[in-house]
C-alpha cells in the first residue's frame, strides 16, 4: 500500500496567448482537444490527460488574472512545459506537427540511450519539452 499524500488531483496550467482561434488551430493539429465547458471567445480550456489542462487565455483576460505584467514569452523564459510521451516516434511526430502547423525548435534532439527529448516553441513563444524514457535502459 503506497504513502503517498497527494495534494490535488487536476492541475491547471495558465498560458497567454494573443490570438485565441490560432491557438487551439495550432494545438488541435498536434492532437489536443479542448473542453467546451471552458471556451468562450477569450479562453478555452486545453486537454492533455484526465488529470493535466492548459487554460488558454488571450492575453487581456489572462491579465485580469494577476497584478504583475504578463511576460512575452517570445522574448523571455517564463517556463518550460515538459511532457512525457510513450515513445521516441511520438515524440518526433509532435515536434514535426509543431513545425507543419507554425511553431519552431529552439534545440536540437538529445538522445541518451534511455532517455530521449525534442522541443517546440508554439505561435505565442511558449516552450515545450518532450520526453520519452525507458528506465529498463537507464543503467544499461
Amino acid at each position: 500500500m503506497s504513502s503517498t499524500k497527494t495534494i490535488s488531483d487536476q492541475i491547471f496550467i495558465n498560458l497567454p496567448v494573443q490570438n485565441l482561434k490560432r491557438s487551439i488551430d495550432f494545438f488541435t493539429h498536434l492532437g489536443f482537444t479542448f473542453n467546451p465547458d471552458f471556451t468562450d471567445e477569450k479562453a478555452t480550456c486545453m486537454i492533455v490527460s484526465d488529470h493535466i489542462y492548459f487554460m488558454l487565455l488571450e492575453t487581456d483576460r489572462f491579465q485580469f488574472f494577476t497584478p504583475k505584467p504578463v511576460s512575452n514569452a517570445k522574448t523571455e523564459t517564463q517556463a518550460l512545459y515538459a511532457l512525457s510521451l510513450p515513445s521516441k516516434e511520438a515524440v518526433d511526430e509532435m515536434v514535426n506537427k509543431a513545425i507543419e502547423a507554425g511553431g519552431a525548435t529552439y534545440a536540437e534532439p538529445q538522445d541518451h540511450g534511455w532517455m530521449y527529448g525534442h522541443s517546440f516553441e508554439d505561435l505565442d513563444g511558449h516552450q515545450w519539452e518532450l520526453g520519452y524514457m525507458d528506465l529498463s535502459k537507464r543503467n544499461a
